[in-house]
């Protein structure tokens, strides 16, 4: 199973078309946003993906009762964080932002994802795979970035754009 990786895409909807344009491109299974999303438009635009999207809602994420309006409508499951799957065999979990590991036992998971700083992290801890694609929303012309993670290898890429 491949997954797809986004992180504060802050209502920049021309990126998130891109984004969507290249997870298909990519053939994911599953999409995974790890918050700041900001308006339910986002989501709208990111349902043309064609497969489950998931994530955590994050600390810009304040227009909450559209948001979750819009994921009930798109069948999409956000939570606050954390999130914690098992798909493929592989125990996920995924926060906003990385101070929200604290006190999760990331050596009980294979893969850890997070987002909220912009910048591109991709680490092993205690033989964790902990992942940011790092920035999508613009800020930062050049520096666009998602990330695909293999389920199967554990092995993730940075997809730039």
């Amino acid at each position: 199973m491949r997954i797809g990786v986004v992180s504060d895409t802050h209502n920049h909807l021309k990126n998130v078309a891109r984004i969507v344009e290249l997870f298909v491109a990519a053939r994911v299974d599953r999409v995974i946003h790890t918050g700041d999303i900001t308006q339910a438009k986002t989501l709208r635009v990111l349902a043309g993906v064609g497969v489950p999207v998931s994530g955590v809602f994050g600390n810009n994420d304040l227009e909450r009762e559209s948001l979750e309006a819009a994921c009930r409508a798109l069948h999409m499951a956000f939570v606050e964080p954390p999130l914690e799957v098992t798909w493929c065999d592989r125990r996920i979990v995924v926060v906003h932002d990385e101070r929200e590991f604290e006190g999760l036992d990331l050596a009980a998971c294979d893969l850890a994802l997070f987002g909220h700083d912009h910048r591109f992290a991709l680490e092993r801890r205690r033989g964790t795979l902990v992942f940011n694609p790092g920035e999508c929303a613009g800020h930062m012309p050049g520096l666009n970035a998602v990330g695909i993670v293999d389920l199967e290898t554990l092995h993730a890429e940075r997809l730039r754009f």
